[in-house]
């Protein structure tokens, strides 16, 4: 079978070791189809050849379906890494940042402790965030049991599930079929997986979250809570690209700690 080789000759220690647990990890029974891992080594991950498809309304409710099963699989706790991987990353292969793994009981205090604390240091060591930010971060971390709804178990999440890690393929009987690639895979709250969906409009989003609504009704406003569960990848953004993600990231946490 054809593969596609991911590589890096100064990747951090464990990068793709943790790629390659963490689409191991999501290959759940009735979930997404992933893409499959052929090899990895310590500077490169050897992955399935994916042939390209078109986005179409009937793969993206039937993946939304699937979605929830992924979901369902869950996790031993919010903040664990799957297994066999070694550390987490989010961000691209040329500058990933590290991602605070460990195990929390509940998820807002694994979402102050394990992501906007930490990337708030991380935008703070290059200069994007100041003491204003921090400010706003804390008024934010003080607020999230009262934002963040009803109680969820853990997840199993993809965890940077924007559309550009949904690969459209040529399906098996003609048609289009979505393939995960790309995780920052932990355990963690199934409505950001969602919530990333919308950060910069997937395909047929609506038809996605009808599918997922079919297989897992979300908890009573969940639309409400979309912005929340965007902070921390939008707070990475302002970090990596700076340029207009620094002042979204502002204008979101100002809506949020008000």
């Amino acid at each position: 079978m054809a593969s596609f080789r991911k590589a890096r000759r100064d990747a951090p220690e464990g990068f793709f070791a943790t790629e390659a647990a963490g689409l191991r990890w999501l290959a759940v029974d009735g979930g997404p189809r992933v893409v499959r891992v052929h090899d990895v080594q310590d500077h490169h991950l050897d992955l399935e050849r994916l042939a390209p498809g078109e986005p179409a309304p009937r793969a993206a409710r039937a993946f939304g379906r699937a979605l929830a099963r992924m979901h369902d699989a869950g996790a031993p706790a919010f903040g664990v890494l799957p297994p066999g991987a070694r550390r987490g990353f989010f961000g691209p292969l040329d500058d990933p940042l590290e991602m605070v793994a460990g195990s929390w009981d509940t998820w807002p205090t694994f979402y102050a402790e394990a992501r906007l604390r930490p990337v708030l240091r991380q935008g703070r060591g290059r200069g994007v965030f100041d003491d204003r930010d921090e400010t706003a971060v804390e008024a934010v971390c003080e607020r999230l049991v009262d934002l963040a709804g009803p109680d969820e178990p853990p997840a199993r999440l993809h965890g940077d599930l924007w559309s550009g890690n949904l690969q459209w393929t040529a399906g098996d009987d003609g048609g289009s079929e979505v393939v995960l690639i790309d995780p920052a895979a932990h355990g963690g709250h199934r409505e950001t997986d969602l919530a990333m969906l919308a950060l910069f409009g997937a395909p047929y989003l609506d038809e996605i979250l009808a599918g997922y609504e079919d297989a897992h009704p979300s908890a009573a406003g969940r639309r409400d809570r979309v912005g929340l569960h965007q902070l921390y990848p939008l707070a990475v953004h302002a970090v990596l690209f700076g340029g207009g993600y620094v002042e979204q990231t502002r204008r979101l946490l100002a809506d949020l700690a008000a």
